[in-house]
């Protein structure tokens, strides 16, 4: 589940206000730049032959008369998009260029919610409605506090630093589970290059005490990560797994601890799959794209996927540029928000986000 509820009503005010007048964010929109823009025409024609139907049962998801929009663009590379519905705004990480930027739903503006922002990834909300946050540049996990201070929840395990918490969801029992590969310390780009110290991870930081436990390291690159509608199982997209990208299915204990590990998703062949949500029906949403293979036909491939519960492709939202990551939101968490390369798009879906 990657959707908090929204807060109760005094703490929304007050929660409006600490999200909307972060420490840095600005007190009007500007420019997305610096960054390239990507030149988008929208379909004409309805149904928009970008929504394929790979079997019938996704027929039932598609709005005949909803088309994807490109929201905006001009960045670098954005990633972990989270809806903030009190607020009626989204906030996306850009990270090469080490910011948070928000899109304004009632405006259509894009603003610099946060920079430096330490070269943020994922992003979520806790039970309360405070910002989650996953850092490369610091290689810890923190969260806004309502009056915009940071507390880290977690940056080391067994005394040794993680590398660059990627993807970040919260359970409904307040449970924060993160994952921990080495991309954000691989190179200069997205954070500050770095030797690992600690195995590719998942970790769970417990409601009660804020105790972190390592639930997973034996997935090479952990990446997306969410729960069924009921939260009894955990999907986990293994990012280095040899020879296709895949997603991991466990289930998961009232400890949350996690057994039965078996394959959900083979992405196979030239496809790659990246952060991934779920709807209330169960289907997985998966950022999609090529592999970088010789024969990988990147316009054939960028986009979303989705894969019914039993782990078929039933539909693929075509793109022009590859998506890294998406989540719902809108008033009625019916409109799909896709965070691909250096454009924001949306396209209303039939289904809402598993909330």
């Amino acid at each position: 589940m990657e959707h908090a509820p929204l807060a109760q009503p005094g703490r929304r005010r007050l929660l409006g206000a600490a999200l909307a007048l972060g420490p840095v964010a600005l007190a009007q929109a500007q420019p997305a730049g610096p960054g390239p823009s990507f030149n988008f025409t929208p379909q004409q024609r309805y149904p928009d032959p970008s929504i394929r139907i790979l079997d019938p049962e996704f027929s039932k998801y598609r709005i005949y008369s909803s088309s994807v929009e490109q929201l905006a663009s001009g960045f670098r590379w954005l990633e972990g998009p989270v809806w903030v519905g009190d607020g009626r705004y989204l906030l996306v990480s850009d990270i090469p260029n080490d910011r948070i930027l928000r899109w304004d739903e009632t405006t259509g503006a894009v603003s610099v919610f946060r920079h430096p922002a330490n070269f943020s990834n994922g992003l979520a909300r806790d039970r309360q409605g405070r910002l989650l946050a996953c850092e490369h540049l610091t290689r810890r996990v923190t969260r806004t506090e309502y009056d915009g201070s940071i507390t880290v929840l977690a940056d080391r395990y067994d005394g040794k630093r993680f590398n660059s918490p990627n993807d970040i969801i919260c359970q409904r029992n307040g449970a924060i589970w993160f994952t921990d590969p080495p991309f954000g310390i691989g190179g200069h780009w997205e954070g500050d290059k770095a030797t690992p110290e600690l195995p590719h991870g998942v970790y769970r930081i417990a409601p009660s005490d804020g105790r972190v436990t390592r639930v997973l390291e034996d997935l090479a690159g952990p990446n997306g990560l969410c729960f069924s509608p009921d939260e009894k199982i955990l999907y986990v997209v293994e990012s280095r797994h040899q020879p296709n990208r895949v997603i991991w299915a466990y289930d998961v204990g009232a400890d949350g601890a996690l057994s039965g590990k078996r394959v959900h998703v083979d992405a196979q062949g030239p496809g790659a799959i990246d952060g991934i949500k779920c709807d209330e029906d169960g289907n997985l949403w998966c950022g999609w794209g090529s592999n970088g293979a010789p024969n990988a036909r990147p316009d054939e491939l960028d986009g979303v996927m989705v894969f019914n519960p039993a782990g078929k492709p039933i539909g693929h939202i075509r793109l022009p540029e590859r998506c890294a990551n998406l989540c719902f939101g809108g008033a009625k968490l019916n409109r799909l928000f896709m965070a691909s390369s250096h454009s924001l798009y949306a396209l209303y879906v039939e289904t809402r986000g598993a909330a």
